[in-house]
C-alpha cells in the first residue's frame, strides 16, 4: 500500500461514520426548522473535498452532517420583491463546503399555476484555476431563460416512498435554485422527489439540459496559491511523520533506503503547521526543484543520519522531498522540534532516522 493509499484510508476512516437508520419524517422536519432558526452554516471540507455541490442535483457519501439547511424555508422562500443576485439571495453559498440536500428543499413550496417562471437562476460554488496558476473556490451565479422542461418537471408530484430496500444509502444533493417571472419576482420552489428521496430523474435531466450562462463569479477561498502551483507543491500536506509515529506499532528505525532516485529531479516542499493544530496539515511555505549542488548537499546530510532518538514532540515546520515524477520514496524532515527524518517506501514501510538543526537549515531556505 502506497503512502497515498494509507492517507486516503486514514481520511476515510476518520471522516465516514457508521450509517444509521433514517430518522422519522416528523422528527426530520422539526430538526430542519430548528437548524434554520439557529442559522447554522456548514463548515468546509477542503479536503474537499474537496466534494462540492456545483449547482446541480447529485449524491454524496454521508460525511457526518457538515451540511446546513438552506437559509430560506417554506414560509420565506422568496417571491417578494425583485431578483437581484446570488450574493444577496443566497449568501450561504459563499461558504466553502456548504451544500443543500434533497430533504432540505422538500419543505419549500411547490411551483403551481399562480407563478409563471421565465428564467431560472442557480447559485453554487466550484473551483477555478487562475491565470497565475493558483486555484480558488468561487461562488457562481448561472441563469437560463429556456425553462419549459424544468418547469414541467418541477410541477410533478413526489413519487411514492418505498421501504428503501432498493435505495443506496447516499446523501442526495440538490441545487440552490430560484425561478424568476417576467416581472423579476422570484421564489425557491420545492423539488419533487423519487421513491428513494432523491430529486426525480425528470428534474435531474431538465437541470442537466439547461443552457446556463454564467452571470457572475466571485472568489470566496483560495485552494492553491500561485507560489505553490509554480513550485509544483500541494497547498496543504498532512504531517505524515506525526501520523506514523503515533500509530502502534510505529515506523521502524534503521538504515535509510536510497533517498533520491538516480537521474530524477527532486522536488522540495516546505510546510508550516499552525500552533493550534500541531500534528495536523501543514500550509505551503516555499518550495522548489533542487538544483544539482543543493540536492547533493542535502542527500549527503541525509545519508549521514543516525538512529532516531526518543522524542514525542510535534514539529511546527516540516519538509517533503520526492521525485518530480511522484511516487516513492518520500522523505519527510522535521525542521524543528525532534528533527526526525522519515522515509516512506511502498516496498519497505516507513523508516525513522535522526536529523539535526544543520540539516534543517540546509533545507529550509527559499
Amino acid at each position: 500500500m502506497t503512502h497515498e493509499d494509507e492517507d486516503i484510508k486514514l481520511l476515510l476512516t476518520e471522516a465516514v461514520p457508521p450509517l444509521a437508520s433514517p430518522p422519522d419524517r416528523v422528527g426530520a422536519v422539526a430538526r430542519r426548522v430548528r437548524r434554520h432558526r439557529q442559522r447554522l452554516i456548514g463548515t468546509s471540507a477542503l479536503a474537499m473535498a474537496m466534494t462540492v455541490a456545483l449547482g446541480v442535483a447529485g449524491v454524496q457519501i454521508l460525511t457526518g452532517g457538515n451540511h446546513a439547511p438552506p437559509s430560506q424555508t417554506a414560509d420565506d422562500s422568496g417571491g417578494q420583491g425583485r431578483w437581484t443576485s446570488c450574493a444577496d439571495a443566497a449568501p450561504e453559498m459563499a461558504t466553502p463546503g456548504f451544500r443543500i440536500t434533497a430533504e432540505d428543499v422538500v419543505v419549500l413550496p411547490r411551483l403551481d399555476g399562480d407563478f409563471t417562471p421565465t428564467a431560472v437562476v442557480i447559485c453554487g460554488h466550484e473551483t477555478q484555476r487562475r491565470a497565475d496558476g493558483g486555484e480558488d473556490i468561487v461562488a457562481t451565479e448561472r441563469r437560463a431563460d429556456d425553462v419549459a422542461a424544468l418547469v414541467t418537471a418541477l410541477r410533478l408530484p413526489d413519487e411514492s416512498s418505498t421501504n428503501r430496500g432498493g435505495c443506496f444509502m447516499m446523501l442526495a444533493l440538490a441545487p440552490w435554485l430560484a425561478v424568476v417571472d417576467a416581472d423579476g419576482r422570484w421564489m425557491r420552489p420545492g423539488i419533487p422527489l423519487d421513491s428513494c428521496r432523491k430529486p426525480r430523474p425528470e428534474v435531474r435531466e431538465a437541470l442537466d439540459a439547461l443552457p446556463l450562462t454564467t452571470v457572475a463569479t466571485r472568489p470566496i477561498a483560495e485552494v492553491e496559491s500561485a507560489e505553490a502551483a509554480t513550485a509544483g507543491c500541494s497547498q496543504r500536506w498532512k504531517d505524515m511523520l506525526s501520523v506514523e509515529t503515533t500509530r502502534k506499532p510505529g515506523p521502524r528505525t534503521g538504515a535509510l533506503p536510497e533517498l533520491f532516485p538516480a537521474a530524477q529531479q527532486i522536488r522540495l516542499c516546505v510546510y508550516q503547521v499552525p500552533k493550534s493544530a500541531e500534528g495536523s496539515d501543514g500550509e505551503f511555505a516555499h518550495g522548489t526543484v533542487l538544483p544539482a549542488d543543493r540536492r547533493a548537499a542535502i542527500e549527503h546530510a541525509l545519508d549521514a543520519a543516525g538512529p532516531a532518538e526518543s522524542c514525542n514532540g510535534h514539529a511546527s515546520r516540516f519538509a517533503l522531498l520526492w521525485s518530480v515524477a511522484g511516487g516513492d520514496p518520500q522523505t519527510y524532515v522535521e525542521l524543528d522540534g525532534c528533527h526526525r527524518i522519515m522515509v516512506v517506501a511502498a516496498s519497505d514501510g516507513p523508516v525513522l532516522a535522526q536529523g539535526d538543526a544543520a540539516l534543517a537549515e540546509l533545507i529550509d531556505k527559499p
